[in-house]
């Protein structure tokens, strides 16, 4: 049996389950324990025609536009896990396993296809066509983690969000099924979800699967019974009741309460998987407010704390959260690749080690660092409320040094 599939979860709630005029976009990333995740901004830049742009793996066409992003990613790659453009348009991607083997030929990555959709996508379905076109004409595949001894591969889904819809993609080889989102709370994990509702399909999708004698074609159509390895499709997302129960009133607050609860499972600390990095968008469906963006940058969200980010011109660059760069240098870029681990770890994540040793060692002296680290995120939290209820345009000046400020204080804290 294949590997299983690191089990991370994302989530959306839209009104009447979130808070007024309000989406809630949140991901948990859950990756091999030590793997690092840096939070970083690339700029909207213009491209030469005929120019490409290499991907952790391969070099894909470049456009002639792409959009700013922010991302948190696994440092070793070039992709993301999850991030947010300057839209407002949110993608987060999970690793599945369907009953057809994924290729470990070195193709995109599903990480890949998140970065790319964020950077070609001004709305949800733009990012969507994008990266459907891109995973037909290049293909998914190669190794997932950084690992020289084993390649571990896996086919992927999407969770793609805007201040409107949202989309969840699903995908098997080049294949793939999409269901449009625009009420509820929604949670994809690592395993298939989509049933009989389709609203966008690739145009050989059910051909291929009466051809590979998956469907028969008399009954009706479901993406997870077809494509799932035996009773793997079953109701996986335990976040989900909890998002309910809050009864129309999910905020940032509640997504990140979500995050953080290790007893549903959502909050990943295995033996082999952590969180390495979360993060919890808010998209008002009112486009002259901002869209706030969260990232933890630190594995654990129960240990960590969710730090705002906001898209304005010449946005602080925050290299305290970014990995050192090894360049051409890098075992991730040499053939044969991952022949050795460098030490990827940034400033923050290893103020963070200090402070979890704290936590482990010294219970009164962690807790009393947890409550001011809560109580830092809380007034960044009831600050960004503020800027949702304004009636004033929000001044980017006010908002540049955002992100930057808040790691910085947070790591003033650690000292």
């Amino acid at each position: 049996r294949m590997a299983a599939a690191p089990p991370s979860y994302c989530f959306v709630a839209f009104p009447p389950c979130s808070k007024e005029g309000l989406v809630v976009f949140g991901k948990n990333s859950a990756r091999p324990r030590d793997e690092v995740q840096e939070v970083v901004y690339f700029a909207a830049a213009e491209h030469e025609p005929g120019s490409k742009v290499e991907c952790t793996y391969i070099e894909v066409e470049q456009v002639p536009r792409t959009h700013a992003v922010v991302l948190s990613r696994p440092s070793w790659l070039w992709g993301a896990e999850m991030g947010a453009n300057e839209h407002g348009v949110c993608v987060a991607n999970e690793a599945v396993v369907t009953r057809e083997p994924a290729s470990e030929s070195e193709a995109l990555l599903g990480m890949d296809l998140v970065r790319l959709g964020l950077e070609r996508g001004a709305t949800a379905k733009e990012a969507l066509d994008a990266i459907v076109a891109l995973l037909e004409e290049h293909g998914q595949g190669g190794n997932y983690y950084e690992d020289g001894s084993s390649c571990h591969t896996f086919q992927s889904a999407f969770l793609i969000v805007d201040r409107n819809e949202a989309w969840i993609l699903e995908t098997s080889g080049k294949y793939w099924a999409a269901e449009k989102i625009t009420e509820g709370v929604k949670c994809i994990c690592n395993q298939l979800s989509l049933t009989t509702k389709i609203d966008a399909e690739h145009p050989e999708l059910r051909n291929y699967v009466k051809s590979q004698g998956w469907w028969n074609g008399d009954s009706d159509f479901n993406f997870s019974e077809v494509f799932s390895l035996a009773d793997d499709h079953l109701a996986c997302c335990s976040g989900r009741e909890s998002l309910e129960k809050q009864g129309g009133d999910v905020s940032a607050q509640a997504m990140i309460d979500v995050l953080r609860d290790k007893d549903s499972g959502v909050c990943v600390d295995s033996e082999s998987f952590l969180t390495t990095a979360s993060i919890v968008s808010v998209l008002p469906q009112d486009p002259s407010f901002p869209c706030i963006h969260y990232f933890t940058g630190t594995p654990d969200p129960s240990r960590s704390i969710f730090k705002p980010f906001i898209f304005v011109d010449d946005v602080k660059l925050v290299p305290k959260v970014q990995s050192p760069s090894f360049g051409n240098d890098d075992p991730a870029k040499k053939i044969p690749r991952f022949q050795e681990k460098p030490d990827r770890r940034h400033e923050l994540y290893k103020a963070h080690e200090w402070a979890r040793s704290l936590l482990e060692n010294d219970q009164d002296k962690g807790q009393k660092l947890m409550r001011i680290m809560l109580d830092l995120e809380k007034q960044g939290l009831e600050a960004m409320e503020d800027i949702l209820s304004r009636t004033e345009i929000l001044d980017p000046a006010e908002v540049v040094d955002l992100f930057y400020d808040c790691v910085d204080t947070e790591l003033k804290f650690f000292k």
